[in-house]
């Protein structure tokens, strides 16, 4: 089940490095910028999880495994020929980058479940949602306050609720059925969420945008 969870993690982790590194290069950051935000979403979750759970130093600066793989992933998207497909092509952009978030957000918000079930000696079905969501949101907010968006926990496709959908089926699920099942299924149903409504523009309602006088 470790080497499960570890091979979960590393797949995670490319995903969030990759939809990290994007925004940096369509925000035409330099090589570093590129790196930096390519890790920060790739660990930001899960040290905010740890912070969380008492976790200190948090998992990411015990074990730099997760930081290297992501920034080797950031550098390899920063080959000119590859950054060029990507930041010219709009469409491949925005499939590319929707497809990696969706994976990654599935991924850590089951790792969170995995780590808090594992570290926190009091396990409510409400600590472990809350810890899989945040693990799950956490490293692309801190992306997106970096690069200068709006967070896409507050605009795009329902992100937050396929995440807390998805914690709340893998915790459910653990009382029942083996951890990895529990965990499959919880990160299969983020994505697939997070993909349908990226197709069919599913949102939650807006605030209309109105003009105040005070």
């Amino acid at each position: 089940m470790e080497t499960f969870a570890r091979v979960l993690e590393l797949i995670g982790t490319v995903a969030f490095a990759a939809s990290g590194a994007m925004i940096a290069m369509k925000k035409r950051m330099d090589l570093f910028g590129v790196i930096v935000l390519g890790v920060v979403t790739a660990i930001g979750g899960g040290i905010l999880r740890d912070l969380i759970l008492g976790i200190t130093p948090p998992l990411a600066f015990r074990d730099p495994l997760c930081a290297i793989v992501a920034t080797a992933t950031s550098i390899l998207l920063f080959i000119p020929w590859l950054r060029h497909r990507l930041t010219h092509n709009q469409r491949l952009f925005e499939m590319a980058l929707h497809v990696m978030d969706s994976v990654g957000l599935g991924v850590f918000t089951v790792m969170g479940i995995w780590n808090a079930l594992a570290f926190a000696p009091a396990r409510s079905t409400f600590l472990l949602v809350f810890v899989g969501v945040l693990t799950g949101v956490g490293g692309g907010m801190i992306r997106d306050v970096l690069a200068g968006n709006m967070p896409f926990i507050l605009v795009k496709y329902v992100y937050a609720c396929a995440s807390l959908l998805g914690a709340l089926a893998c915790a459910l699920l653990w009382k029942v059925l083996p951890s990895y099942a529990a965990m499959l299924i919880g990160s299969v149903l983020v994505l697939v969420i997070r993909l349908l409504a990226g197709h069919y523009h599913w949102n939650l309602p807006h605030a209309d945008d109105v003009d105040y006088k005070i």
